[in-house]
């Protein structure tokens, strides 16, 4: 098992790597760090991992490139399918295992938390393997309460700690207080979107907004 944080969102493109390289800069001072994308599709059209290293300004020691990479911008199970093989969770475990106590880890999910991952088993199943409480990332537009509660039901139905939510997009203080109140769950930050994105700006966010109160030290150390 791993001691740090599974980043997942309420839907694919919702800000999921934007929030990983946040904590990155919000918390590397605090401790060492790690980040890590288990699964990555679509891998000919985006890195998740190359993305993270750019906007979390990171070192080689800060990021586990290794995971299951395959072609086609689909679902887990589907990209493995097109790709004649099939994903074992198992496997992909294995990989951290090895560097488990070197930091706490950062870990990008792929989609959102029920995206399947083979025939049988979900990303939720792979957040319990690891062991990890989990952060929400969630848009903070129309849409978002009905979608935040029920990624928050769903984790927590498996019996997985609910350790925040990061909400991105325009400022909405009526979704976020129905997201606190309704799902139970502190919105640790309130991330904007920036037209041009760059390692600097996220980081002066970070590190001014992200989780002012300290919430995911304990989480972390």
């Amino acid at each position: 098992m791993l001691r740090g944080l599974f980043v997942t969102g309420t839907d694919t493109g919702v800000g999921k790597t934007v929030s990983c390289a946040a904590l990155l800069h919000r918390y590397r001072d605090v401790t060492p760090l790690r980040y890590w994308k288990p699964i990555q599709t679509g891998i000919e059209q985006d890195d998740d991992t190359a993305e993270v290293r750019r906007l979390g300004g990171c070192s080689e020691r800060e990021i586990l490139a290794e995971g299951v990479r395959l072609r086609c911008p689909v679902s887990p199970h589907l990209a493995a399918r097109l790709n004649g093989a099939a994903i074992r969770l198992e496997d992909v475990a294995q990989v951290a295992r090895p560097h488990a106590a070197a930091a706490a880890w950062i870990v990008e999910g792929a989609g959102g938390a029920l995206v399947p991952v083979n025939d049988t088993e979900l990303m939720t199943d792979l957040m319990r393997m690891l062991g990890l409480p989990v952060l929400v990332a969630a848009r903070s537009s129309l849409g978002t309460i009905n979608h935040t509660l029920l990624t928050v039901e769903a984790l927590r139905g498996r019996a997985l700690r609910v350790a925040g939510v990061v909400m991105v997009g325009e400022k909405n203080a009526e979704n976020r207080a129905a997201i606190e109140r309704y799902g139970a769950v502190p919105v640790l930050g309130e991330m904007p979107r920036w037209e041009k994105l760059d390692a600097e700006s996220l980081g002066a966010w970070a590190r001014s907004e992200l989780d002012p109160d300290g919430r995911l030290v304990e989480l972390l150390q």
